[in-house]
Formats: C-alpha cells, sequence, structure tokens
C-alpha cells in the first residue's frame, strides 16, 4: 500500500516526528511519498524582505495568499529551502529520499490562474495578475519510477503551468493530486487531532466519516484552514484515493497512528450520491 503524507507549513507543526515515523515505515517495506507546504517559511521570507502579504477570500469562502510576480519569487525561494532542509532530514533518518518541486519533470502541472475571483467589501471582484495554478495532471511514471527504486520523493509547490511559467498551488490539494493519481492511502497531518464537530471543542473529534450524511456532516463543521483540508480530501478520493485521514503532526508516530485509529478518516464511500 502507497502512503502519501501531506507535511504542513504551519508554525505550530514540527515535522520531526513524522521524518522518524516515515524512515521506520519505509525500512519496513512501505512505499510513501511526501508533500509538503512551507507557509510560515513563505511569510517569515515575505517579513524579512519587506513585503506585505495579501491574503483574499474566494466566493467559496476560502482564503489564501494572493501571488503576485514578486510574492511568487519569495515562494520559489522560501519553498526550495523547505524542500532542501526536508531531504536532509529524511536522510539523515536513513531514508534514501528525493528532493521535487511540482516543475520537476512535470511532477505538476496544470491551467494557470491570470486572474480570480474574490470577495471584498461584500463584493465579488476579479483580481489580475495572480501567479497561481489549477492542478490537472500528475507524472506518475516519475513518482512510481522512484518509489520502485527505492527512492521516497519529497515534493512541493510550485507547479508548472501550461505557459511554461512556475505558479503557486496549494500543498494540501498537490498532495490530493498525488494519493489520486497513485491510489494511495493520504494522510494530512496538521496542528490538530482532526475534523472536530466544534471547531472549538477537540472533545467533538470526527473519527469515521463513510456516509453521505456524515460527509455532510463533515463540510458544515470544517472552517477555517481546515476548509481546504476536507477541500483536498475530497479531490483525492475522488482522483482515486483510498482513505484520507487528517491528523495531528505532534503525535507519537504522526503517521503510524493515522493509519491505525487516531485522525479524522475519510472514506470513499462518503461521496456516493454528493
Amino acid at each position: 500500500m502507497t502512503v502519501v503524507v501531506k507535511i504542513g507549513g504551519a508554525k505550530a507543526v514540527d515535522p520531526a516526528g513524522a521524518v522518524s515515523d516515515i524512515a521506520d515505515l519505509v525500512d519496513d517495506g512501505e512505499p510513501v511519498a511526501v508533500v509538503h507546504g512551507g507557509s510560515t517559511a513563505v511569510d517569515d521570507l515575505l517579513d524579512r524582505l519587506g513585503i506585505d502579504p495579501t491574503y483574499v477570500e474566494t466566493p467559496d469562502g476560502v482564503v489564501g495568499r494572493f501571488t503576485d510576480e514578486t510574492t511568487m519569487e519569495a515562494f520559489t525561494m522560501a519553498m526550495g529551502k523547505v524542500n532542501t532542509d526536508l531531504v536532509a532530514a529524511f536522510r539523515e533518518a536513513g531514508v534514501d529520499a528525493v528532493g521535487l518541486s511540482g516543475v520537476d519533470g512535470g511532477l505538476i502541472t496544470g491551467a494557470r490562474k491570470s486572474a480570480v475571483r474574490v470577495v471584498e467589501d461584500g463584493k465579488k471582484k476579479i483580481k489580475r495578475g495572480d501567479h497561481s495554478g489549477r492542478i490537472e495532471a500528475v507524472n506518475d511514471d516519475l513518482l512510481e519510477t522512484l518509489l520502485g527504486q527505492g527512492y521516497t520523493p519529497i515534493a512541493g509547490p510550485p507547479m508548472l503551468a501550461d505557459d511554461g511559467v512556475p505558479v503557486n498551488t496549494d500543498a494540501d490539494r498537490a498532495a490530493a493530486a498525488v494519493a489520486g493519481v497513485l491510489g494511495a492511502t493520504l494522510v494530512v497531518l496538521t496542528d490538530v487531532e482532526g475534523v472536530y464537530a466544534d471547531p472549538d471543542d477537540p472533545s467533538t473529534l470526527i473519527e469515521s466519516v463513510t456516509t453521505p450524511a456524515e460527509y455532510e456532516a463533515l463540510t458544515d463543521a470544517a472552517e477555517g484552514f481546515m476548509t481546504k483540508k476536507v477541500m483536498a480530501a475530497t479531490e483525492a478520493l475522488e482522483r482515486g484515493a483510498t482513505e484520507v485521514v487528517v491528523a495531528d503532526a505532534n503525535a507519537d508516530a504522526p503517521v503510524t497512528a493515522a493509519l491505525g485509529e487516531s485522525g479524522t478518516h475519510i472514506h470513499a464511500s462518503a461521496l456516493e450520491d454528493t
């Protein structure tokens, strides 16, 4: 069973536990691919460069960074460092890790969004100058070749747009696309234990989602950053992933725990008739 692990880039996420756990899984013969984010690293670099990031809200209520040309340059630099640091950590842990961006080998490709629909002051507007893309394809041959030769791919944005330009894309959705094309289990590691029915109450963890009714409750419960996680889970299952687990990156052996009973487990059956 191939496992795709999304390691989040939030400040509260410590990747050390995931690195050690994945090293054990690989040592046991489990094929694992890693997709990483880097939101904190990007924000930190923008701050050091004296650039104020711009965040926008889509008509669907999803909040994300607007990537203009200057921000894209900082994004590429920051994500490259995150990737290199992760690869070094994995290799130190004994994993034969290979670092990739979505541009390398055309790993992640799709259409460029030169403009995005946003909501400002309650009004829908078109904001131009965006350097982001919509994922349409993943080079599964590249990933399967690496995995088949015993390597562990460590990948992250940017992706390659259809006009040949590297652009930003959401790391959760990139992980979803990778998991889908590999028919893998996707483990999304974040800074909470999973999706909570009451976002302010960890005791309301949604442990399993197997029916359309439970899926509807899940989407109703997801707020803020968790909205993107649930969106990515949906896309992963629609693309062919076997299961998606949203779980705590800071737990002991977080990937192994997620593959067991920890976190929120979302099954393909939940999307039937949705």
